[in-house]
């Protein structure tokens, strides 16, 4: 996916929502019991606390790192495919002629050759994008946590999730054709062999010499190495070791920080009662709101232990989100998108005709 904006802040408060009400709900149990039922003791020392701090955020960068690497590896690879898409196009275009053929044909039968051809590969894109949208084990974050369902359901829609991939490979290949590929497993990688056994037949006939058909075929190597790098990041999961030891660890950190800062707090509120009373109005309003706010200063550990809760929560939720670049969210490589644009592309470069609009934007989001 690709948004035209960067995601607002209201966005992400919303999304986060019912996190921010679980860590203000975990700051105030040990703050009602420190300040109310007298529980003095029930605190953490800062100093280990921000060890551990100091610890998880190098954890959580680790996994956001490797995550974004994830995320811009995919980008590149569909970058490639672009590229390589119109160059297998603009063989396709000049490379096709009577030159060297055993029996001339005309023109109209020349472009029906390349049409085929150029739809072959507008199929093997499709499949290819259908392969990547399957759910994997480890890829349900998105569609099982509430928070994410409740966005995908409101913002925009997956085009894999609703259309099935019949009613979008079928116009481009035939019928003969369309039930040999799906009688195999891999789909895209058949759609390539069927490629490779056209082109061999197109050399027979002599439409291409060998050296075009060698570079013809060379193309179609590029296209299976740029597919079989998209599978190794969509069936190779980030290790699930690092990543459930980081959730456990900032968990671990989330349910200690409230009974960390709370001593803080508290000591910031004996120093202001200690400059009170340095005060002469000492029977003034204004003095005795203040002196009981420094009383319970410890009550505003509240906010800050949620929004340092909520910043280490939310980076990790990040980092998750953002490992798995074909599962369909709102940042992934909006692979439907840029399949589109190459199909209006390539088919433009060979004069095609009925070409399709591009896909249109749904609050800000595309495919």
């Amino acid at each position: 996916m690709y948004t035209k904006r960067i995601f607002p802040i209201v966005g992400v408060l919303k999304w986060t929502r019912r996190y921010i009400l679980l860590f203000l709900f975990l700051a105030l149990i040990p703050v009602f019991l420190f300040d109310v039922l007298g529980l003095k003791w029930l605190h953490v020392p800062w100093l280990p606390l921000g060890v551990l701090g100091t610890a998880v955020a190098f954890i959580v960068s680790f996994k956001n790192n490797a995550s974004y690497d994830r995320l811009w590896e995919a980008r590149k690879i569909w970058g490639g495919i672009v590229n390589a898409s119109r160059s297998w196009t603009i063989m396709i275009k000049d490379f096709i002629n009577n030159d060297h053929a055993v029996q001339a044909k005309n023109e109209e039968e020349l472009q029906l050759i390349k049409r085929e051809l150029v739809h072959r590969h507008i199929a093997w894109l499709t499949a290819l994008r259908y392969q990547l949208r399957k759910d994997k084990p480890w890829e349900m974050h998105l569609k099982s946590k509430r928070s994410n369902k409740e966005f995908r359901a409101a913002k925009y829609r997956v085009c894999e999730d609703v259309e099935p991939i019949e009613n979008n490979i079928k116009p481009y290949i035939s019928e003969a054709e369309y039930k040999e590929v799906f009688a195999k497993g891999n789909q895209a990688s058949q759609l390539l062999g069927v490629q490779s056994r056209r082109l061999k037949e197109l050399m027979n006939e002599g439409l291409i010499e060998d050296f075009r058909h060698m570079e013809m075929t060379n193309m179609l190597v590029e296209f299976y190495a740029l597919q079989g790098k998209s599978e190794r990041i969509k069936n190779f999961p980030y290790p699930r070791q690092f990543a459930t030891l980081n959730y456990l660890f900032v968990w671990i950190f989330i349910l200690l920080i409230p009974y960390g800062i709370m001593e803080e707090f508290e000591s910031f509120g004996e120093k202001i009662l200690v400059l009170l009373s340095k005060h002469e109005e000492r029977s003034s309003f204004f003095h005795l709101t203040q002196e009981n706010i420094a009383k319970h200063f410890v009550w505003f550990s509240i906010p800050f232990s949620a929004l340092i809760s909520w910043v280490f929560h939310t980076m990790e939720a990040i980092g998750e989100n953002t490992e798995n670049p074909f599962e369909g969210g709102p940042n992934d490589v909006p692979i439907t998108d840029m399949s589109r644009g190459i199909e209006i592309d390539i088919r433009q470069l060979i004069d095609d005709t009925d070409i399709p609009e591009p896909y249109t934007w749904k609050n800000d989001i595309v495919m």
